[in-house]
């Protein structure tokens, strides 16, 4: 079976949620944010949606706080309807795809899913070569899910950003979270970079096969079995989600929240999973179900898109700060990158 390699180089918000064992939990959103960051106003709509979580882990992204003057305002949102439009009158915008870098169980090769563990120094420098790749493509948030590699590997690649400035994750948590965790230096906002975790964006929880080793597993249950778990599109684990679910919730939380962050021109970067990435450039890349099962993403390799009139155009990966091609596709990137050399130099 032919397989799909993505790492040649080529060249929000959110209501407070709970994850819990298993099973569906739908949130009820009329709220609406701001966000204000770098004189630029991001308006992000909440809407009522359902959601699969699989992960013992309590967490919020952002919400607005009508006593609060943080990053995060109350405001309204366009109505769903007004998306198109939108889409049209968007300006340029750079995404960027992570996949972790190698987590300690990926060294052992046992199932991860959503079990919390964090980098091996493999996956360390994996990380710091991702961040001198992307080093000079504009950042503005990012996103990642709510797990310990996934989020080590979106820090440890900002370390290496020429523009040095610096990752803020938001807590919601509790309003005391949300309270004791403003920063009130306005010249501080101006050097950061918001920060939003969401279970959404985790891996796809592997069930009953979780931290089992999978040659052990492939002795116990079949090659074959093992091999329809790992690769079918809609076929689950024991207890577990199928690729399927898995982009249900990834996908939705992708349209929901960080597409209107690039349909008003901010430069996103995602720092997430195997599975949950693979989910989403399903999506970004119009891909059948038959064609996303063969697609392979590479620990610690960036992907970059460059979102214009209203469409997802996929550059590959940046192959590092030395090399001007990747930037070279599109004006505003180029036109970023000779500011920082004005800025830097």
């Amino acid at each position: 079976m032919a397989t799909s390699v993505f790492h040649q180089p080529l060249g929000t918000a959110q209501p407070h949620q709970h994850l819990q064992n298993s099973g569906f939990r739908h949130e009820l959103g009329h709220a609406s944010v701001k966000l204000t960051f770098k004189g630029f106003k991001v308006e992000t709509g909440l809407s009522r949606r359902g959601g699969y979580s699989s992960c013992k882990r309590k967490f919020g992204a952002i919400q607005a706080s009508a006593s609060h003057t943080s990053v995060v305002q109350p405001f309204s949102y366009p109505p769903n309807n007004s998306t198109d439009e939108l889409r049209k009158k968007s300006s340029e915008a750079a995404l960027i795809l992570i996949r972790h870098g190698e987590s300690l169980w990926n060294e052992k090769n046992l199932f991860t899913g959503c079990v919390d563990v964090p980098l091996t120094k493999k996956g360390v420098e994996e990380a710091i070569e991702a961040g001198k790749r992307i080093s000079n493509i504009p950042v503005d948030m990012i996103y990642t899910s709510a797990l310990i590699r996934a989020q080590m590997t979106a820090m440890l690649a900002m370390t290496q950003h020429r523009r040095k400035k610096v990752p803020i994750i938001l807590h919601n948590e509790s309003e005391q979270a949300r309270e004791w965790s403003q920063i009130f230096s306005e010249d501080t906002k101006k050097q950061s970079i918001p920060v939003v975790t969401a279970w959404q964006l985790n891996e796809r929880m592997y069930g009953e096969l979780q931290g089992l080793n999978k040659q052990e597993t492939a002795d116990r249950f079949g090659k074959e079995k093992v091999h329809e778990w790992r690769r079918s599109y809609d076929i689950p684990p024991p207890n577990g989600e199928s690729l399927e679910m898995c982009a249900e919730r990834a996908v939705a939380y992708f349209k929901d929240h960080i597409e209107p962050q690039l349909l008003s021109g901010k430069n996103v970067m995602i720092a997430a999973h195997g599975n949950s990435l693979r989910s989403i450039i399903m999506y970004l890349d119009k891909l059948t179900s038959q064609e996303v099962i063969n697609l392979e993403l590479s620990t610690g390799i960036p992907m970059l898109y460059i979102f214009k009139g209203g469409k997802f155009i996929r550059r590959g990966s940046p192959a590092g700060p030395t090399e001007a091609g990747v930037y070279a596709y599109t004006r505003s990137l180029a036109l970023y990158r000779q500011k920082l050399d004005d800025m830097l130099h």
